[in-house]
């Protein structure tokens, strides 16, 4: 089910004047704010995404998160008086996503421009993390470029699965929409523990090595594989596919895929430093340099979930013998 609105109507003070985004749980349009005339972005969560309490709530925290940022790398959040109905009024983000950026350069971006893309996002989330805000959902479809004299300007966007530090913590159960993108979830989260900003500094990292080598460090025939997959095994070093990569920069992109985060970057300023003084950074003589081809699975793990598979249809099948006897 989706919104119905359409180009054209009027919402309150705001003209909708097309779709720009979509999502399964909410439409983001481009809109006129009549009493300015100036664009701005316009938020609508589907009718189903209302009817559910908690999605609403995530919804709600996201704008409340939203008008407390002011950083010109993250996008604002506008606040605004009464409304006719539940919808978030954003300012209009020029550019294009960092994803659709990605699918036009193939196979990767040049090292300079992954290097202050990957600088900005940096700046932005040492702001946020600063403000006790962890964004959950980092990956390249949620980070805006824009071209300008030859130089990117980033936006740091979509706050729907954000929370703060100290708020009560939903960890990740499950590929879905709703709780971020396998690729780019960090280890803990993958073992549904509490994420930190950490967590976001290693969705940085793939999001790094990605714009570096054209692929993501972890993969899998299904999300589940691609999410375990990080947990037992180590990326192709990125100097194998891009040579070019100096031991350096290689040595930064292993610090932020750490898979304890204990090991990984503490923060932001300390990732960016690095970035920009590569010549004082010490390569590490590291066992992922060693034994990156060697593949494990995790045995027990998927042998007990494809067990748990098979066993539905059986549960199932002796609910109903039962039912049938009862009659």
């Amino acid at each position: 089910m989706t919104n119905s609105i359409h180009t054209g109507v009027q919402l309150d003070h705001y003209r909708i004047e097309g779709v720009a985004a979509r999502s399964g749980m909410a439409s983001i349009f481009r809109a006129t704010d009549l009493r300015t005339g100036k664009p701005v972005a316009v938020k609508i969560p589907h009718p189903e995404m209302q009817r559910d309490p908690l999605l609403l709530e995530r919804f709600r925290r996201e704008e409340e998160i939203g008008t407390k940022l002011d950083h010109p790398w993250v996008m604002r959040v506008l606040r605004d008086g009464e409304r006719s109905r539940a919808y978030m009024v954003m300012e209009w983000v020029p550019g294009i996503p960092l994803r659709q950026l990605l699918n036009q350069l193939q196979p990767k971006l040049s090292q300079q421009r992954a290097i202050a893309i990957t600088l900005a996002i940096c700046d932005a989330l040492e702001y946020v993390h600063r403000n006790g805000v962890i964004h959950r959902d980092l990956k390249p479809e949620n980070v805006m470029v824009e071209s300008v004299d030859g130089e990117d300007r980033i936006k740091l966007i979509d706050f729907g699965l954000a929370n703060h530090a100290s708020a009560r913590q939903i960890t990740f159960s499950g590929p879905s929409d709703r709780m971020g993108t396998p690729d780019y979830i960090s280890p803990e989260q993958v073992q549904s523990k509490r994420g930190d900003a950490r967590s976001d500094l290693y969705a940085l990292g793939v999001m790094l090595y990605e714009m570096l080598t054209g692929k993501v460090p972890f993969e899998g025939a299904n999300p589940l594989l691609a999410m375990n997959d990080r947990l037992v095994n180590n990326p192709v070093p990125p100097r194998e596919l891009n040579p070019s990569i100096s031991p350096q920069l290689q040595e930064i992109v292993y610090r932020a895929l750490e898979r304890d985060p204990w090991h990984r970057y503490a923060n932001a300023h300390d990732f960016a430093w690095d970035l920009r003084h590569q010549d004082q950074v010490c390569v590490a003589d590291r066992l992922e340099l060693q034994d990156w081809m060697l593949r494990r699975t995790p045995w027990t793990r998927m042998i007990l979930y494809y067990a748990a598979l098979a066993v539905i249809p059986v549960v199932i099948f002796g609910l109903l013998m039962f039912v049938a006897r009862l009659r």
